[in-house]
């Protein structure tokens, strides 16, 4: 049984058979299928549900959900608990009322499971009797007792279906976990739980939570690590659950933000790596699971071994690890005002977008920079614009930028989540339920207030610059050729623009082959986009500490240079009309032409520091160049240039183009190749025309 691997090397195994058959059928489809096959729960036949608040018909669904979706149980399974109504995969909470789904669900956010594993759910019972006097809280206990029936219905059927796993759940989640089998299963039934009522969470810090259990199991000699990694295993192959068949093709099949970081310092500053982090890495190796997309913390302290495993792993292909510079990233937090120990908490938000694990909401604002300054500031293509210098350009740029962030943040003021008058931040209470996130959530409870209303503790709005490469390597393309070599005058430049270059195929051919740009490591060129990016992150942060809500800025795209091609105007650099232009913080397809270290070398230009919600870099390499031990050590020694050279977040997939353009032509061999599309990863053939092309350009370096 063979699980498929991009780059042509051979997958080590380590789990025994029927493991490695549960992996086969859940990454083929069967078990998403099935959930297909019962996508919903009804409410219609609940009497008055029109006439209910939002939160009472939010309590109704979820009652209807746990007492009517269907149990699984799958023959040697290590662990239970499933997600089983399909329509939890469109993002929706899976109860309908006449027809329509009743409420959305929440993602880009990560729950507090650590927690669970700790005190248990009675230790976050205690809690909520503790702030009794809030009269949300009461929600939160219904929480728990819809919970408590669903945990109840898997009691009773486990006794006949799966004994030993049944032998687990007279504990957990409600008690705290004692041991490392427990601690699994306590994590994935409450993960599970959130996920079967439709909201998509990331997992957190995994290694941090199961370490401390395995390594006093392996103490006490009741366990072996053959035995955890099997057990592990079962965790994530469950995970691929939501896998069907024959997905139906979009942005991606693997793409519900249950991401998980491994590695770095706890809150004391002490190392979390632990035997688990390297199952971890053993298990992905193995099976190609893509369905977690995993974030190593590195700093300059990681251990040789981990920089070496994780490279090892990386070289597989699926995008499936990335890394964070931890370093940078806790000096971040602690410029926009976390603590220092809490800083050190960090995970993602089920992308990149670093927060702390069940204690923030979350939501970024995407921007086009690109678009910001083809046609706010240049006008086009119905009113241009010329400028007199390039520092008259940039000005009203800068400008155009300032408003932009300035409205933004007015508007944040003003939403219907809350409003700030005479200096006094006030939240509304009215808004969406969403009470089984909020009950993950550590300070709901004390604050009497749900997840979209205050509850956490931290609160993150975060304006994204998507395009920054682009215009930064516009800008260069301007000043180059109509201000410093005079190859044109800007009317003119203008003009070849409006008309797609038609006409001006000579000088379109000289900017885009003899003019540098971003990523190739050449200073003059890379200072355009530099400057585009401090000056966005400075204009963001003028305005955090202005009230409670952290305002912080970041770099991405995640995908949207798809959606914006078709309005974006042909750009200086001498693309036309529809290009697909630069992704996050990663050059513009086609510019670089250095390799892998000249980007990053040219990426951490910027002061990095400043995008405190992140800034991603894309790196895709061939097959060819991380062969052997050779492969290997240049790996290691490319991440750690991107830790020295000051980045923030760097995602590597190893693929060869024509494996992609094999699979677009025959999609039924290809089932299971997966690639790291942006914040997540998908199985290359879910993905629509627009969306293959975009990684087989960036993958390649040139159009298709």
């Amino acid at each position: 049984m063979e699980f498929f691997c991009g780059t042509g090397f051979t997958r080590p195994v380590r789990l025994c058979e029927e493991t490695r058959r549960f992996a086969y059928e859940s990454l083929h489809g069967k078990y998403g299928d099935d959930a297909k096959t019962t996508p919903h729960v009804s409410v219609d036949n609940i009497y008055g549900f029109d006439d209910m608040l939002d939160y009472e018909r939010y309590t109704c669904c979820i009652d209807a959900i746990v007492r009517e979706c269907p149990l699984r149980f799958v023959e040697g399974e290590r662990i239970i608990g499933a997600a089983t109504l399909g329509a939890a995969i469109g993002h929706v909470v899976p109860a309908v009322r006449n027809g329509s789904y009743a409420f959305g669900s929440v993602s880009h956010v990560t729950l507090g499971f650590d927690r669970v594993l700790k005190i248990g759910i009675q230790g976050i019972v205690q809690e909520l009797n503790r702030y009794n006097d809030r009269p949300y809280n009461d929600y939160l206990h219904r929480v728990v007792h819809h919970l408590r029936i669903w945990h109840s219905r898997y009691l009773a059927a486990a006794a006949e279906k799966n004994p030993g796993c049944r032998e687990l759940l007279l504990r957990v989640p409600f008690q705290p976990a004692r041991t490392f089998h427990e601690a699994v299963q306590s994590l994935w039934f409450c993960f599970a739980f959130t996920r079967l009522c439709g909201n998509w969470s990331g997992i957190g810090r995994i290694d941090e939570m199961l370490g401390p259990y395995l390594r006093k199991d392996l103490a006490d000699g009741t366990i072996t690590l053959d035995e955890a990694r099997e057990i592990l295993a079962h965790f994530f192959i469950k995970g691929c659950e939501w896998i069907q068949k024959d997905t139906p093709v979009g942005t991606g099949d693997a793409q519900h933000y249950q991401n998980i970081v491994l590695a770095g310092i706890d809150v004391n500053g002490n190392d979390v790596t632990n035997e688990v982090t390297y199952l971890v890495l053993d298990i992905i190796e193995e099976l190609g699971i893509s369905d977690f997309p995993i974030t190593v913390r590195l700093s300059k302290n990681s251990d040789e071994r981990l920089m070496r495993r994780v490279a090892e792993v990386t070289r597989y292909g699926g995008g499936i690890l990335a890394v964070y510079n931890e370093d940078l990233i806790l000096q971040s937090m602690e410029d926009i005002g976390y603590d220092p120990m809490e800083a050190r908490k960090f995970a993602n938000d089920g992308c990149w977008e670093v927060q702390i694990p069940g204690q923030t909401y979350f939501i970024y604002q995407p921007l086009d920079g690109y678009s910001m300054l083809m046609q706010d500031v240049l006008g086009l293509p119905d009113n241009p614009r010329t400028f007199a210098t390039f520092e008259d350009l940039w000005n009203a740029y800068e400008t155009r930028m300032r408003d932009y962030i300035a409205e933004n943040f007015e508007n944040l003021k003003r939403s219907r989540n809350r409003h700030y008058e005479a200096g006094d931040w006030k939240w509304k209470q009215a808004g969406p339920p969403c009470e089984v996130v909020s009950l993950f959530i550590e300070d709901c409870a004390k604050n009497g207030r749900q997840y979209y209303r205050g509850g956490p503790r931290y609160t993150v709005f975060s304006p994204h610059i998507g395009g920054a490469p682009d215009a930064g390597n516009s800008l260069h393309a301007i000043d180059t050729l109509v201000f410093r070599e005079k190859l044109i005058s800007f009317e003119e430049l203008l003009t070849a623009l409006r008309n797609n270059w038609e006409g001006y195929e000579e000088l379109r051919q000289y900017a885009m082959n003899k003019i540098p740009y971003y990523g190739n490591d050449n200073d003059e060129a890379d200072s355009y986009v530099v400057r585009v990016l401090d000056t966005f992150a400075d204009i963001v942060l003028s305005h955090n500490g202005e009230c409670p809500v952290k305002y912080i800025p970041g770099v991405s795209t995640f995908g949207r240079q798809i959606d914006w091609m078709y309005s974006r105007m042909p750009s200086p650099m001498g693309t036309k009309r529809g290009a697909i232009l630069s992704g996050n913080d990663s050059p513009t397809p086609g510019t670089d032409t250095e390799g892998a270290t000249a980007v990053i070398k040219s990426y951490c230009k910027a002061n990095l520091r400043k995008q405190a919600s992140g800034a991603a870099l894309d790196i895709k390499l061939h097959p060819t160049a991380v062969a052997g031990d050779n492969g290997i050590a240049a790996l290691v020694a490319m991440q750690k240039t991107f830790v020295q050279l000051g980045g923030f977040f760097m995602q590597t997939d190893v693929i060869d183009a024509e494996v992609l353009k094999a699979a677009r032509e025959h999609p039924e061999e290809y089932k299971t190749l997966s690639v790291r599309v942006s914040g997540w990863n998908a199985r290359f053939i879910t993905l629509k025309k627009e969306w293959q092309d975009m990684i087989i350009e960036r993958t390649s370096g040139g159009t298709v």
